[in-house]
């Protein structure tokens, strides 16, 4: 039988850096979560921002490995980056990057709604 899990998903699912919570003192904290309910999949994302740059981004999640690679993969990208990594994301990449198969398409899009929440959540805060 085939390996399910590629190398990257192996890398992030043994070495989760971002998995928890976040540690630091930010202008701006904010957590979002979603859930996929057909098989209880959930994902909650934080970020601390200062002066416009995400700081700092951790995440929890309840499901496969791949999700678990998917979201420590997002906050590896995104952590020290610009605000403008809400708005930033590709998940036909992420999953090809990951081999995610395609049955999965709808626990990535989980990451996609948070990101949106992070985003909106920061807009309004400015």
């Amino acid at each position: 039988m085939d390996d399910p899990y590629n190398e990257a998903v192996r890398d992030c699912f043994e070495n989760p850096d971002h998995a928890g919570d976040l540690q630091g003192v930010y202008d701006l904290r904010l957590t979002a979560d979603a859930t996929e309910s057909g098989q209880g999949a959930k994902v909650v994302l934080s970020a601390g921002v200062a002066a416009g740059t995400i700081a700092e981004m951790r995440f929890r999640v309840w499901g496969c490995p791949h999700l678990v690679a998917a979201a420590e993969t997002l906050c590896r990208e995104r952590e020290n980056g610009p605000v403008s990594g809400f708005s930033q994301f590709d998940v036909s990449a992420l999953m090809e990057h990951l081999s995610v198969p395609a049955a999965k398409t709808g626990k990535m899009l989980l990451l996609e709604d948070v990101l949106k929440s992070l985003r909106d959540q920061h807009e309004h805060a400015a």
